[in-house]
């Protein structure tokens, strides 16, 4: 028992304080402090600088060599396109508006392994955890976005029966802020290059705003009465990315003889609640912001319980 508490102490220790900055912004909209223009300025902010600025960050700072690990990369790709392919796969046949199935999409698949996922990984692990996260967050990160902004474009591009444009979903995946700065960073990581300290000073700067400036666009975003509306879908996106993909990768990379460090950082990375980066890329795209907002508040307080449990019982079976 005193192991559980000990998980589920550190782990709310990491999340509440998202969910503190996201009510922060509920309450700032309510009484007037934050309205809609600056809702949508802050998303833009966030979605063409600051988020960007913070994936360059993370990619150019990790040694890419020594923490190269071809078989954990390849489960976790393969793991990725198979929950985006099963849960759109589900979304399309049961959801009817296309912009609320991006977001439904998004809501199920994509982690916050850049806040969440980093910081219980250092916590169980250690410097090592650590790389060997930030290697895995290099893969997800183009990963996710590709994959987000096809679930965002395809859905809205088939709507009353239009054709599906692959040069207009090339160009949506090539222009993406976040995909371009995955690019431009890992020759940093590879050849173990670094920029000038004023640059990096200046970059970390502008990567510190991303976390609280989307968080509180998250929770002005939010309406209660959206959330009751929504609740079929926003239930089954979370128990799709809190319960059944965790544990269905988690037992599939045991049965592939993962195991240790590298099977708990596979659990992590698919435990992790939906990323804050869901909103910001529907709100920007014309999805369901909403959604993506109520998905991301749900996920983000489940996964005190459920990152805990699965972190529990990885001790009690000596995995980890």
């Amino acid at each position: 028992m005193d192991l559980y508490l000990q998980s589920l102490q550190f782990t709310a220790g990491v999340v509440v304080p998202i969910f503190f900055i996201v009510l922060l912004g509920y309450i700032l909209q309510r009484t007037r402090l934050i309205d809609d223009a600056f809702i949508n300025t802050a998303s833009r902010l966030v979605f063409m600088v600051a988020l960007p600025t913070l994936v360059f960050m993370s990619i150019a700072s990790t040694d890419f060599q020594a923490v190269f690990n071809p078989a954990q990369l390849g489960f976790v790709f393969v793991g990725v396109l198979f929950s985006f392919s099963a849960t759109w796969w589900l979304a399309a046949r049961w959801i009817k508006a296309p912009e609320d199935i991006g977001a439904f999409v998004q809501g199920a698949f994509r982690s916050n392994y850049g806040i969440i996922g980093l910081a219980l990984s250092y916590n169980l692990f250690g410097n090592s955890g650590l790389s060997q996260a930030s290697m895995l967050l290099a893969l997800v990160i183009p990963t996710f976005n590709v994959l987000s902004v096809i679930a965002l474009t395809v859905p809205m591009q088939g709507r009353d029966g239009g054709d599906i444009s692959i040069r207009q979903i090339t160009a949506a995946i090539i222009r993406n802020p976040l995909i371009i700065a995955v690019l431009l960073a890992l020759p940093f990581s590879y050849f173990g290059l670094h920029l000038p300290k004023t640059l990096d000073t200046t970059g970390h700067y502008f990567a510190n705003l991303t976390l609280p400036l989307a968080l509180l666009t998250i929770g002005g975003t939010l309406d209660l009465k959206s959330l009751k509306r929504s609740s079929g879908m926003a239930f089954w996106a979370c128990a799709i990315k809190l319960l059944l993909m965790p544990l269905a990768m988690t037992l599939a990379a045991a049965l592939l003889g993962f195991s240790g460090q590298d099977l708990a950082m596979l659990f992590v990375l698919f435990g992790c609640p939906t990323a804050a980066a869901a909103f910001v890329m529907a709100r920007a795209m014309g999805a369901n912001a909403r959604l993506s907002a109520n998905i991301i508040l749900i996920t983000t307080l489940g996964s005190i319980l459920t990152l805990s449990s699965g972190i529990f019982a990885l001790r009690l079976l000596a995995v980890i």
